[in-house]
């Protein structure tokens, strides 16, 4: 039913305003994050920019980029290098050792001198070194 009222003009009209309305709560979105995430910013002045952005939120909004722009992209690369190092962090306690095979190899040798791996455990396990070393030189 509501098909045979609209008209194309008026399809197109409706998306390009809900367009513009994601693009204004994402921004807004943005805004907020940006907003909480500043340490330089103190509790009221927080508090004022929230309540900038909510109450008149095209003007807000663009004051924000206006007045804390530089800020806001130090707070993103700031926040990225932070993710990346956690993730090198995490990657390095779970990957385990992350040396090269002669590294293992020569860590193999000394268990098994010490005794701590009888000689079939050495041969399983240096086995598999190669295995990994043979899989990632091919790759």
């Amino acid at each position: 039913m509501i098909a045979t009222t609209f008209g194309v003009g008026q399809v197109v009209y409706s998306i390009l305003w809900f367009f513009l309305f994601f693009i204004e709560i994402w921004l807004m979105v943005s805004v907020f994050i940006d907003i909480f995430r500043s340490h330089d910013l103190k509790g009221w002045a927080k508090a004022l920019w929230v309540v900038v952005v909510l109450v008149l939120p095209l003007v807000g909004i663009l004051a924000y980029f206006i007045v804390r722009g530089d800020e806001m992209r130090a707070h993103q690369i700031q926040a990225q290098q932070h993710q990346e190092q956690s993730l090198r962090d995490y990657l390095r306690r779970v990957g385990g050792p992350s040396g090269s095979s002669a590294e293992e190899l020569s860590r193999l040798a000394e268990l098994k001198r010490d005794g701590v791996i009888s000689e079939d455990e050495f041969q399983q396990l240096k086995s598999r070194v190669m295995r990994q070393a043979s899989d990632t030189s091919s790759k």
